[in-house]
């Protein structure tokens, strides 16, 4: 029988992603989280315009184990992470894959700040665990992992690189098109991770509206080598703001032509007991695309949809 000569030359890659994902682990078990599993198929899922659910049997595959996980929070689990799966449709290139891998943490009783300090920390801890000190060698450039990381606000990001000020990218609703020509391309140039922070409160669905500006949600994400790792934000706990967010979500879906989805009932019916907290996503392809220089998604995980 002929060998499958692409799986074989992944070999390298996927010992380096499952040491990856060990040093994960170690690290949350280390600081005392439960490591928690959802549900991949749910009947409502948090609606957003620029996400498409895979539909199953009429329910839905998870695009995020989000909801599932505030639950947890809101029924009293202080501390929790969870390496899964998730689906999202109609995502394919050399960063994206319909179905991929998210880590995903929450934790009551801190902020995004916080929480940006706990995600250095994880991949500090992670790039060590791989023999990386001080530097990683990515696309050959040198990313520097030393602390403390860069911190950039998007209307900083938008004064200091961007054409147009941030105001008139979401007027003229340019806002993706601005950050992935001309503000992600200058990250790189930084050769430090990046957090971007303070997104405008249109683009910060589930995340709480900052007290001292309230044109801005404390959300952020962090970018290495160009690539985007992660999305985090303080937690929104008001039920009643959240359901206005998601109804205006399925407004902006059906102008956009899109089906919009059934609410998450049970989510926000519970929303009310989650305390305060902050929750992050970090796309464990992507990081493992860095930690073995990779160029494709497609190198990093064992099967494509084009292999099965």
């Amino acid at each position: 029988m002929e060998v499958n000569w692409t799986l074989t030359r992944k070999r390298d890659a996927l010992h380096v992603r499952a040491a990856m994902i060990r040093a994960m682990r170690k690290f949350f078990m280390d600081r005392d989280y439960l490591e928690v599993e959802t549900p991949s198929r749910i009947p409502g899922i948090a609606p957003e315009c620029h996400i498409d659910a895979i539909p199953s049997d009429g329910w839905y595959l998870h695009t995020s184990p989000e909801l599932c996980m505030k639950r947890l929070l809101a029924a009293g689990y202080p501390r929790i992470f969870q390496i899964t799966r998730c689906f999202r449709r109609g995502e394919r290139g050399l960063l994206h894959i319909p179905e991929f891998t998210l880590l995903e943490w929450y934790e009551s009783d801190i902020d995004y700040r916080r929480m940006m300090e706990e995600c250095e920390e994880l991949i500090v801890h992670v790039a060590r665990s791989l023999g990386h000190e001080g530097a990683i060698d990515y696309r050959g450039e040198k990313i520097d992992i030393r602390s403390p990381w860069e911190r950039v606000s998007v209307r900083d990001a938008f004064r200091r690189y961007s054409s147009v000020s941030v105001e008139k990218a979401l007027e003229s609703n340019r806002f993706d098109e601005i950050m992935v020509e001309e503000i992600e391309p200058r990250f790189k140039e930084i050769q430090r991770p990046v957090f971007l922070y303070d997104y405008p409160v249109t683009l910060g669905a589930l995340a709480r509206v900052k007290k001292t500006d309230p044109e801005v949600a404390e959300r952020f994400e962090l970018y290495m080598g160009g690539l985007e790792l992660v999305n985090a934000f303080s937690e929104l706990t008001n039920a009643a703001e959240q359901r206005a967010r998601f109804e205006e979500e399925q407004r902006n879906r059906h102008k956009s032509g899109k089906t919009p989805y059934p609410m998450p009932e049970k989510f926000l019916s519970e929303l009310s007991n989650m305390p305060e907290s902050s929750g992050i996503a970090l796309g464990v392809d992507r990081l493992a695309m860095i930690f073995t220089n990779s160029e494709s998604i497609d190198d990093v995980v064992a099967f494509t949809p084009e292999d099965l």
